[in-house]
């Protein structure tokens, strides 16, 4: 059902087509970050979980770098890291977890050709795995999901489908499927390559295998309770019978998703949805611009936009990164590419590749690989490079903030530094930083409340700008879209409630939803819009 492409064959395709580029989601606590790990031990990247043998030292590698990730235990950046295995080339986006940081997620997602979505076995959908679910499902993204922590008190797994499908609208496949959950554990049953992967001791790592022809062969399986592998079996049984068969047009076009059930911490699936990821996880996918334009991955000139900016990964060297997805062509090292939006050619002279917190210097690159561009500047997020044509990459948003706050100084001296600080937090899309037509003090708009204190343990940690927040007046956000003349004369009406973002584009602040309801109602002309294209 799912044949792995023959080295052989892999030599006869562009590189491109052996790419697979993706994004892990869940809910917070599901294990995605765990998950991460384990695939790159399961392919060899690592050689145990936590470390990297790199230059001839162990190293950390964990993907949450940042201290306040390590600090709580959550994801609040999205990371990169590019794996290989069997020939295929993958390209593995961490995502935060936490709804706080839905918008960096969001970005990423316009990176990646398919999705992993983790569930946590013994909580099924919860809210911050539907919402991003919600958003692959928009962009047509294909998802795999990974039902994790099945070696702990879980529910059942015929009921976990029927749940995820009926919750999602999603038809589903198993292609691997537990023998025994929690305290009951003993393996799994790997459908595709009609084999049992079980422990020699209990708790153990899945290293002995048992072929068979249908699930019934298994019945009677020898080192596993009479009780458990009936129960097994009856259940997948009765699940390939009501269930639909993998089909890969389905799955490609996001209807189907196919699921492996395992536990990430215990290493067991994680290899069969690695396979699985490499024989039917998509290469990369056409992408749409301006103009009705689609770019296609075999497009001999390079094109590319910048899904995300982090500054200071590494703050002995104050270093500002562009993540850049390659949508066609080949990319070398030092050729020169045109950004539109400053007008001018860019050559870049030391593209990277991420693995956690290494890096390595990129002599060549190609459609689906992410490459970092270290820059002073010049590169934010939703900008395109290309060595040919002007293109614009559309689905790059910026969402109107939920959560507005005036930041005030404790050093009254450091201003300038503040002000560099917030320019390069607003360019990672870490806050949104608002300029009121009549104060001079910022405010900064956020989705959460825990980018508050991210940017607030960053600005004093790499800048050592210590700040304080006050609350505002201000409930909401919308940037204001006319004709200039009627902008100009809104704001003259509302100096108060009138602001610049770090476009200088014009932004009402609104006191509550009725005031904002009332300005739609007076001021027809205008738009009063709460997403804005990012670029």
């Amino acid at each position: 059902m799912l044949d792995q492409t023959p080295n052989a064959a892999l030599a006869d395709l562009p590189d491109f087509a052996r790419r697979r580029t993706f994004a892990i989601i869940s809910h917070p606590d599901a294990g995605k970050t765990t998950l991460t790990e384990k695939l790159l031990l399961a392919s060899g990247a690592i050689r145990m979980a936590g470390h990297v043998k790199a230059r001839g030292e162990r190293r950390r590698t964990r993907s949450d770098w940042m201290e306040i990730e390590q600090q709580r235990g959550i994801s609040v950046t999205s990371s990169v890291m590019t794996f290989e295995r069997d020939g295929i080339v993958f390209n593995l986006l961490d995502t935060p977890g936490h709804s706080d940081f839905s918008e960096d997620t969001y970005r990423t997602l316009s990176a990646v050709d398919a999705a992993v979505m983790v569930i946590d076995a013994a909580k099924g959908i919860e809210s911050q795995t539907r919402k991003l679910f919600e958003v692959c499902r928009l962009r047509d993204i294909p998802i795999f999901t990974f039902v994790n922590k099945v070696d702990r008190e879980s529910l059942d797994p015929i009921a976990l489908m029927d749940e995820v499908s009926s919750t999602l609208a999603l038809d589903l496949t198993p292609l691997t499927w537990p023998i025994g959950m929690g305290v009951d554990f003993r393996g799994l049953i790997d459908i595709a390559n009609k084999k049992a992967l079980l422990a020699t001791e209990r708790g153990g790592p899945l290293v002995r295998e048992v072929p068979f022809e249908t699930p019934e062969d298994l019945i009677d399986l020898e080192g596993v309770e009479e009780r458990i592998i009936n129960e097994a079996v009856e259940s997948l049984t009765l699940a390939l019978g009501v269930l639909p068969p993998f089909e890969l047009a389905s799955f490609r076009e996001g209807h189907l998703s196919p699921v492996y059930f395992g536990s990430a911490l215990k290493e067991a699936g994680v290899a069969e949805l690695l396979f699985g990821l490499g024989s039917v996880g998509p290469s990369p996918l056409p992408r749409s611009a301006a103009g009705d334009r689609t770019v296609e991955p075999a497009e001999d000139l390079v094109s590319g936009f910048v899904f995300k900016v982090q500054a200071n990964m590494d703050p002995n060297h104050r270093d500002r990164v562009a993540f850049v997805r390659l949508c066609s062509g080949r990319f070398k090292r030092g050729m020169k590419l045109f950004n539109p939006r400053e007008k001018r050619q860019m050559a870049i002279a030391n593209p990277i590749f991420f693995f956690a917190q290494e890096r390595e210097t990129v002599d060549e690159a190609v459609a689906g690989d992410i490459i970092g561009i270290p820059n002073h500047g010049m590169l934010r997020v939703g900008d395109t490079l290309s060595e040919g044509e002007t293109i614009k990459f559309e689905g790059l948003p910026d969402f109107a903030p939920e959560i507005l706050r005036r930041v005030l100084l404790s050093d009254p001296m450091k201003a300038k530094q503040l002000q560099k600080a917030l320019q390069d937090m607003a360019e990672e899309g870490v806050v949104q930083v608002i300029k009121p037509v009549s104060d001079p003090s910022p405010i900064v708009g956020v989705v959460g409340t825990l980018q508050l204190d991210v940017l607030a343990a960053r600005l004093e940690k790499e800048y050592g700008v210590p700040i304080r927040y006050e609350t505002v007046s201000f409930v909401t956000a919308r940037w204001i879209v006319g004709e200039r003349a009627e902008v100009d004369r809104f704001m003259e009406a509302n100096r108060s409630s009138t602001a610049r973002d770090r476009d200088e584009a014009p932004v009402y602040l609104a006191r509550s939803q009725w005031v904002l309801d009332r300005a739609i109602e007076e001021w027809p002309k205008l738009k009063f819009v709460a997403v804005k294209e990012r670029g």
